[in-house]
């Protein structure tokens, strides 16, 4: 790397979008945990709120795959992000990115997007709650309250299934080692032979928190792990009467399975070919790029009348949150209803996620 090259002049700062990225480190964090590091192939400063997300898009043997991963690093370090991933049996994206991934590899993310973070909820106190790989999206927020000595009272509980599945284990002893303000805690849920430990054991139940951190009550609390442990967490919570408001979870970890999802569109597809033949009150949906146009139903999405061209526009989560189906609305009015996927700057310059919006009226969109 040249002496130019992080020059500010010649600097860009990330904006929602696509961005051409290469892996520079991977790190095995545990036996079936790797970090892979990313630069941009121009200088880029990665902004973004401790918490959000990227999309990745991969050729997975000559198939084009969207999946959504955290960003686990910290946007105090600008100039490089990561992602942190398990290594699930059958997962076709997380082998292949355990097995194939390695430095020098290049590949294009989306984003950043996502509501669940740190900077839009301030608080003087604040309480983490992950389990498994569901740490990195507070690990972000920890490592950015970190950098920055933040005057941030923090209480970070986190769940594994045993000592050698705590991920970060070396750097989270770092940080409660230095940090006054910094309170951490493990459980993992069993035994291993030969490896020590001296944290909790089972599963976080009010006994544990309220040992752990009887202030609860009074904390702003972000959560993430898997749909079973936020759904147990919940339920502690508001049987404990807790202010939700206060309370906030990862939730793009629910999305449907791809193929689950390509079933889904692919009936709504038919279903609306199929009204669209009774229909006398049609709009006319224009994909300017392309030429094409498709007459369609009140109700059905942009990426359904595109999908019905054979127009294929990239998407993740066909929720509003990976923000992957981004289009420019040039003529006419539409409905969006997004969770989180899309910047205000966005929908002021007239882009809309395709997956999530419906025409109002007759539409033209840059495609």
């Amino acid at each position: 790397m040249n002496a130019d090259y992080l020059a500010p002049v010649h600097t860009q700062t990330w904006v929602n979008g696509r961005h051409n990225v290469r892996c520079v480190k991977v790190i095995h964090e545990t036996w079936d945990v790797k970090t892979f590091c990313f630069m941009a192939q121009q200088p880029v400063m990665f902004f973004f709120k401790p918490g959000q997300f990227v999309t990745l898009e991969l050729d997975i043997e000559g198939k084009q795959v969207m999946r959504s991963y955290t960003i686990s690093s910290a946007p105090s370090v600008p100039y490089s992000f990561s992602i942190t991933v398990k290594r699930v049996p059958g997962g076709e994206v997380s082998n292949w990115l355990h097995d194939n991934m390695t430095v020098g590899s290049e590949l294009a993310v989306h984003g950043p997007v996502g509501q669940f973070n740190c900077i839009d909820f301030p608080a003087e106190k604040v309480l983490l709650l992950s389990g498994g790989v569901g740490i990195t999206p507070v690990m972000s927020m920890a490592r950015w309250w970190f950098d920055t000595n933040a005057d941030v009272d923090i209480t970070f509980i986190h769940s594994a299934r045993s000592p050698r599945d705590v991920i970060y284990s070396r750097e989270l002893d770092h940080m409660a080692a230095r940090l006054d303000n910094f309170g951490l805690y493990l459980i993992v849920e069993r035994m291993e032979n030969g490896l020590p430990w001296q944290g909790y054991r089972g599963y976080l139940d009010a006994a544990k928190l309220d040992m752990i951190s009887p202030d609860f009550m009074e904390r702003e609390i972000y959560c993430c792990g898997p749909a079973p442990y936020m759904k147990a967490v919940r339920a502690l919570l508001q049987e404990r009467g807790f202010d939700m408001s206060h309370y906030h979870e990862e939730s793009f970890g629910a999305t449907p399975a791809e193929v689950v999802e390509d079933a889904i569109e692919q009936a709504e597809v038919a279903q609306a070919e199929a009204e669209a033949m009774n229909q006398a009150d049609l709009l006319r949906v224009e994909f300017s790029g392309s030429g094409k146009s498709i007459q369609v139903i009140a109700g059905e999405t942009l990426h359904n009348a595109a999908a019905r061209l054979d127009l294929m526009i990239p998407k993740a989560c066909g929720m509003g949150i990976c923000g992957t189906c981004k289009v420019l609305v040039k003529e006419g009015e539409t409905q969006m209803d997004h969770n989180g996927g899309i910047t205000d700057d966005d929908v002021e310059a007239g882009y809309v996620l395709s997956c999530c919006t419906v025409p109002k009226s007759n539409v033209v969109i840059e495609y």
